[in-house]
């Protein structure tokens, strides 16, 4: 079946030849990518924020353009930021609107904000500010935009390099933040280190996977009000009053997990440095396999779940990997 899957692709007006490993196949939907970060889907058009400022619009036939965002301040040049998060709101096709997440410079420093854009004439421009002056550093921005099934947006940030800041009540960073649409927010959870996925499942239960400190990264089922242990607890490690993760890489093993979703009842993470998008049964804690096209996709940002396929994006631009002639890469993924 799959052999009759591959040919029908190059058949049929696949541009790109798919790639297989016997289990799965990956069409390349668009490639050149500008270091992708969230993909987000209307209808049948994709919209993925790019780091280095813009909205990647890919259409049904694969036509691929750069949409500038117009931001209030120029995008910070520190490692790993840039325009990060973007979610469509729910009422897109009447308002036209986002949220996104995108790092600063002001005065020789780095800072968070989350904003409204709007889509007018093939350009988005920032319209309002709900967030803002979250201090980050070089590193550990987190910056995941979702929207729950409580129509209420969620915001992951990470604790900017200084892990005191994922247990200061004081601080946003290290936390998962609940907002309205009118701005007004609260603290959902504490002590994250550098949290970069969220997804519900069915029932309606919330997930998120964050980055460890060298290794333990962690899948998290999420609870409002609980503390998430770091830098107190890491991996396995058990505390009252602290939320040990369902899901670990374990102490000698990094994943660098991103953007997770969850596909046909089973949570798939994206993962950077493990260049691999990760299948997970949160109902036993058991990472059943991962997917690796042989190594070819390299680095993985971003996956995405429309109920029938799942879309992922590679991030080989990043200045972390290698890329190739095409990169970056949105692939939809056949299994």
């Amino acid at each position: 079946m799959k052999r009759l899957i591959l040919l029908s692709l190059i058949l049929f007006g696949c541009t790109n030849e798919p790639i297989s490993d016997g289990e799965i196949i990956a069409e390349k939907v668009a490639t050149n990518l500008d270091i992708p970060w969230a993909i987000n889907q209307h209808v049948n058009t994709f919209y993925i924020s790019e780091r280095v400022g813009r909205i990647a619009k890919v259409t049904s036939d694969g036509n691929l353009t750069h949409e500038e965002v117009v931001l209030s301040d120029n995008l910070s040049d520190a490692s790993e930021a840039g325009l990060l998060g973007f979610v469509l709101k729910n009422d897109f096709i009447d308002s036209q609107e986002a949220y996104a997440y995108y790092t600063y410079d002001e005065n020789g420093e780095s800072f968070n904000r989350v904003v409204t854009i709007k889509l007018e004439n093939d350009m988005w421009r920032e319209t309002a500010i709900h967030l803002d002056g979250i201090p980050t550093g070089n590193i550990h921005h987190g910056g995941r935009l979702e929207i729950g099934p409580d129509g209420l947006l969620y915001i992951t940030i990470g604790d900017a390099g200084n892990p005191q800041n994922a247990q200061d009540p004081s601080s946003l960073n290290g936390k998962i933040v609940r907002m309205k649409e009118d701005g007004t927010f609260e603290i959902y959870t504490t002590g994250h280190r550098n949290p970069q996925g969220l997804a519900w499942d069915k029932e309606g239960k919330l997930y998120e996977a964050e980055h460890g400190q060298s290794a333990n990264d962690e899948v998290n089922l999420i609870e409002q009000g609980k503390n998430y242990g770091y830098p107190i607890i890491e991996g396995t490690e058990r505390r009252n009053g602290y939320v040990t993760p369902i899901v670990t890489s374990g102490a000698n093993e990094t994943w660098a997990p991103s953007g997770i979703s969850f596909h046909k009842g089973k949570l798939y993470v994206a993962t950077l440095r493990g260049e691999a998008i990760k299948v997970i049964d949160v109902s036993t804690g058991e990472v059943e396999r991962s997917i690796t096209g042989f190594g070819r996709f390299g680095r993985i940002r971003d996956v995405y779940s429309d109920g029938e396929s799942l879309y992922f994006v590679t991030n080989n631009t990043d200045g972390r990997g290698s890329p190739r002639e095409d990169d970056d890469v949105l692939y939809r993924l056949i299994e």
